[in-house]
């Protein structure tokens, strides 16, 4: 497993992947590990980790990141079958500033019932003008690997 310059120490998940803390395995294979929320928002709430032991997105492997392509989707099916609710969040966080309280790469599938269940988020919605819209894509553009 890779360890990050920036991962933070020994997560729970880690302890985890170990198997020193026991969870609620909903699918494993070499890259990635599924298992329930012990505080879930709502139930059916997941979490999808790399085994790669990495803090952000960012710092994730393309091989990793491909196999939770691969999984997040086949996960979502399944949480709906088994929970009949057709609505759900797939939630990400990278740093203490985007919420992230674990600092290791994971995804919420976090199923939503109904308006007092499931994840609540504001969303403080701007304008983009096209002219720096068009400005802000050419530089990320141009800073893809």
């Amino acid at each position: 497993m890779k360890v990050s310059s920036a991962f933070m120490a020994d997560t729970i998940f880690s302890k985890i992947l170990r198997g020193e803390i026991p969870c609620h395995k909903l699918y494993e294979d070499d890259l990635v590990l599924a298992f329930l929320d012990i505080g879930p928002l709502s139930e059916g709430h997941a979490l999808v980790i790399p085994k790669a032991e990495v803090a952000t997105l960012a710092e994730l492997d393309d091989e990793s990141a491909a196999a939770i392509g691969r999984v997040l989707p086949r996960l979502c099916r399944a949480l709906v079958k088994v929970t009949g609710v057709e609505e759900y969040n797939v939630l990400q966080n990278n740093g203490a500033g985007a919420h992230q309280a674990v600092f290791h790469v994971h995804f919420h599938i976090i199923p939503k019932p109904d308006r007092d269940r499931g994840l609540g988020i504001k969303w403080p919605a701007r304008s983009l003008d096209n002219e720096t819209g068009a400005k802000l894509a050419a530089s990320i553009r141009d800073a893809l690997d």
